[in-house]
């Protein structure tokens, strides 16, 4: 077959899939269009403010905003949370205490938030006093039989979720088996905070973590809440009581969530929301397009064309390192921004392994743009996200396959 005929073919066979993703965005619209009818946003909702930031509608609005969207009981929204790692580690700092215990059901966490939990002299939770464990996936899935042996063994402070996989040949977690997962350890009597780094999933299902009983969950709004046009921010969203301890660590204990400003002004936090269920569908799209071609060719894919994307990113396994950089580099050049770049692997701060990364992006690092990055190490895995277009998605996987055939 051709390019052409390759890709076409991959249209055809994604039809179904495609229109659910149509279904699934539509829903989604109206819930974060309810939210702004509901908190009657307004023109002065985008104003600038500065200094302490006292009675910062924009910003107090915005909170509520989310909060509504992703079910919770409060949220903070936040333009000084750096990435989707300063949100999680504000959460778990905010929450945790000395002698507490963390137990990760998810296996290990996502490489830069290791030393955030375990690094040695560095203001990490382990100098903090904070006990941690993980317990590793069984068959891709958590392993509920060690857990609720765990939890009935010793007090843990927090269950600790990753809804992504990370660098892991894995599938995401659906919010179904969070629901599952939640409703099996409250029935064993858990009464600790479940926590989840909800990073790449927003809008991808009709319900989000808070929505089934996660009390937390964290993200980065230049992912998937951001929409393409938030330039920088974070959420954590929840149950009071925890949102509350975590304002007093976005800002300090004396004044939590009563100061805050922002000289740039919040349309785009807003406009981006309202566009984020919109976007995160094209990007879903372009995920399936990309994914069915490839499994065409031959290459194994997560998730399985026969199961419903979870969140937004795509993993691909070439078991050859010149195909895999073959693969990263072609997102790099037909990307908008820094398209004439040719990237290598490099040692980037955070990652245990040479990293090769392709983010030629409007804003720096986005991973709601198209972008796909890896660890330059067998069996040299691909992880390919985001897409504000579904057209951007079918340009780039034209030239990936002219790269790869």
């Amino acid at each position: 077959m051709t390019i052409e005929q390759i890709i076409s073919l991959s249209e055809k066979k994604c039809s179904k899939a495609f229109a659910l993703a149509d279904d699934i965005a539509l829903y989604n619209q109206e819930k974060v269009l309810k939210a702004f009818w509901d908190n009657k946003i307004a023109l002065r909702h985008f104003t600038q403010t500065s200094g302490y930031g006292y009675g910062d509608e924009g910003r107090d609005t915005l909170n509520r905003v989310y909060a509504q969207c992703f079910g919770a009981e409060k949220a903070v929204v936040s333009p000084n949370i750096l990435s989707g790692t300063h949100a999680l580690t504000l959460g778990l700092f905010g929450i945790l205490r000395p002698g507490d215990v963390m137990l990760s059901v998810t296996g290990e966490p996502y490489d830069t938030l290791k030393d955030v939990i375990c690094g040695e002299n560095i203001g990490s939770l382990k100098d903090f006093g904070v006990t941690y464990q993980s317990v590793p996936l069984k068959r891709g899935k958590i392993n509920l039989e060690r857990v609720l042996k765990i939890i009935s063994e010793k007090k843990i402070a927090m269950l600790y979720l990753q809804r992504s996989r990370g660098y892991e040949w894995r599938d995401s977690l659906t919010v179904q088996s969070i629901s599952e997962f939640v409703k099996a350890v409250r029935k064993a009597g858990y009464e600790g905070c479940i926590f989840v780094d909800n990073c790449y999933g927003e809008f991808v299902e009709k319900q989000e973590p808070t929505d089934v009983g996660a009390d937390v969950i964290c993200g980065s709004l230049i992912k998937n809440p951001g929409g393409g046009l938030a330039q920088t921010g974070g959420y954590i969203a929840g149950k009071e009581k925890y949102i509350t301890q975590v304002e007093g660590r976005v800002t300090s204990p004396s004044i939590g969530g009563e100061v805050g400003s922002y000289a740039y002004g919040y349309q785009y936090f807003y406009q981006g929301l309202f566009l984020a269920p919109h976007t995160v569908k094209e990007c879903i799209k372009g995920s399936l397009l990309i994914g069915m071609a490839m499994t065409l060719l031959g290459y194994k894919t997560l998730p399985v064309m026969s199961k419903t994307p979870c969140d937004i990113t795509r993993s691909v396994i070439f078991n050859d390192e010149k195909k895999l950089i073959d693969f990263i580099q072609s997102v790099q050049e037909v990307s908008p921004v820094d398209s004439f770049v040719t990237l290598m692997p490099w040692d980037m701060p955070g990652y245990e392994d040479a990293v090769i990364m392709a983010a030629g992006c409007f804003v720096q690092g986005s991973s709601i743009e198209l972008s796909a990055d890896a660890p330059v190490k067998p069996p040299y895995v691909a992880y390919i996200q985001g897409g504000l277009t579904y057209e951007h998605c079918k340009i780039a996987l034209k030239r990936m396959l002219q790269k790869l055939i």
